[in-house]
């Protein structure tokens, strides 16, 4: 058995700190980084890239709705041929930042409300799905599990990873609970990381409403959630317990 971990990281601003990025890249096989567009400035993103390649952490672009007031949080109805836009200049900007420090950029996985919203949302999935074909057709599209992205991407031609949340709550159909609702959130280190083996050893997951089997390439920590860096030590040292390899799942 093996299971990638990955974090979302860079997503400090300015002279504002969000999360604790080193110590999650101590910890994880993948980090997706931000873009700018929700989080993260030109600093960060170069920061962010050289701590991940000195770890030896695969790096991905978490790109989103451009909506840093929001922290990228907010459903926008922008149209397609601007979301399309608006990625590709994403990608570039991350990988500009991978050349130059002698790395590459490897997947994508969108962030936020952007990342919802796609599950479902034909006229952005294609978008999203359009601009990362046309910026580098070998990049993996990392989202929701049965999402109408990732059957887009792969009519594509694009490869595709499915992704489960450490640290939120689900739905009994999959989906991500909303934020504000309880249990949506979680916090405990033990708990998150008890889901998170039966997970990989079983292949269900819990919900507000019993289990549901799905299939996951790789397990995310949010590096803003409180205790993320004692959460991704727990999964990561619970997981290797039971015998599982922890690799990036873009090899």
């Amino acid at each position: 058995m093996w299971i990638d971990l990955n974090a979302d990281v860079g997503e400090s601003f300015g002279a504002w700190t969000m999360g604790n990025d080193p110590a999650l890249l101590d910890v994880v096989t993948s980090a997706s980084i931000a873009c700018g567009f929700h989080a993260g400035d030109a600093r960060t993103m170069l920061r962010t890239v050289g701590q991940a390649e000195e770890r030896g952490v695969t790096i991905g672009a978490h790109v989103s709705y451009r909506d840093l007031a929001g922290f990228g949080r907010r459903f926008i109805d922008v149209p397609p041929e601007e979301l399309n836009a608006d990625v590709i200049y994403q990608l570039g900007a991350l990988a500009g930042v991978c050349a130059v420090v002698g790395t590459r950029l490897s997947y994508v996985k969108p962030h936020g409300a952007l990342y919802n919203t796609i599950v479902h949302h034909r006229e952005q999935a294609e978008a999203v799905v359009a601009a990362v074909h046309a910026f580098d057709p070998s990049l993996v599209l990392l989202g929701l599990p049965g999402s109408l992205s990732a059957r887009l991407a792969e009519a594509a031609g694009l490869r595709t990873a499915g992704e489960a949340f450490a640290d939120r709550g689900y739905a009994p159909d999959g989906t991500l609970l909303p934020r504000g609702e309880p249990g949506a959130v979680l916090l405990d280190p033990d708990e998150v990381a008890q889901r998170m083996v039966r997970l990989v050893t079983s292949g269900y997951l819990s919900t507000s409403q019993g289990l549901l089997a799905v299939r996951a390439d790789s397990i995310c920590v949010h590096g803003d959630t409180p205790g993320s860096v004692a959460m991704a030590r727990a999964i990561r040292d619970r997981l290797v317990a039971q015998g599982v390899v922890l690799r990036p799942f873009v090899r």
